[in-house]
């Protein structure tokens, strides 16, 4: 409380409250509950970027294995329990993050992921890969990519110890479960690569939630500016009144 009370400006208080955090945040949760009743089930989830996510995955967060829902009504997902989502989808570098996706993985709950559970998630990758005219990426294939990407201490299991221990976990759970994040990865090119890199030098604090946020806020804020301007607000913008925002 302290340190946000010094800082004169309080987007640069990062972890412990932030106007940017929360505003992409709630835009993203109200994008989804589209009958704005604060809750939101399967189907509004598995709009989430873009239809990014499987629907094995959003089976798995909505049987709250991940992590228990706080709200009480069946088969909903509210704003605390979308919060703890998003920030795990999208910061996957983060341990909270890990495990949270770790124990989706884990469908048998004995504590390591098997070739068979990867190849349960991937399968449905595949398929929408294929619908989508994509060239398939066959499960042996990547399968061998991921062991090479995780480096576990046991090749015929991965660990959460594995995971925690690997920079390359979170591109693993994409290629599990994230369709748009995988194809992305599986085509980057040098361009992104040095962009993200570059982040990293210039603001080696900043975790990936951080870039994806100042990112969403700025792309959010345009699109607003837009609105109003289609509306004609900014015809009749009276400059003495503050931004509400």
């Amino acid at each position: 409380m302290l340190h946000a009370d010094e800082e004169e400006d309080i987007n640069k208080v990062l972890r412990y409250f932030s106007y940017e955090h929360f505003y992409v945040i709630y835009c993203k949760f109200w994008e989804l509950d589209t009958d704005h009743d604060f809750l939101i089930d399967k189907e509004n989830l598995i709009r989430y970027g873009n239809h990014a996510l499987t629907y094995r995955i959003v089976d798995r967060i909505f049987s709250q294995v991940p992590r228990k829902f706080t709200s009480k009504v069946e088969g909903k997902m509210g704003y605390e329990d979308f919060v703890y989502f998003i920030i795990a989808e999208e910061d996957k570098s983060s341990e909270p993050s890990l495990e949270y996706w770790f124990k989706c993985i884990d469908l048998d709950g004995n504590g390591v992921i098997t070739r068979n559970e990867m190849q349960f998630f991937y399968e449905e990758q595949l398929h929408r890969m294929e619908c989508m005219a994509q060239e398939p990426v066959l499960f042996e294939d990547i399968l061998c990519q991921m062991i090479d990407m995780i480096k576990p201490e046991n090749e015929s299991f991965i660990t959460l110890r594995d995971l925690k221990g690997s920079k390359l976990s979170g591109s693993v759970f994409n290629i599990l479960f994230n369709l748009n994040k995988f194809m992305a990865y599986e085509t980057r090119d040098n361009i992104l690569v040095y962009v993200g890199t570059n982040q990293e030098r210039e603001n080696p604090t900043l975790t990936e939630w951080d870039h994806f946020a100042h990112r969403e806020y700025i792309r959010l804020s345009m699109e607003d500016d837009v609105e109003d301007a289609s509306n004609g607000s900014a015809e009749v913008w009276d400059e003495s009144l503050e931004a509400p925002f």
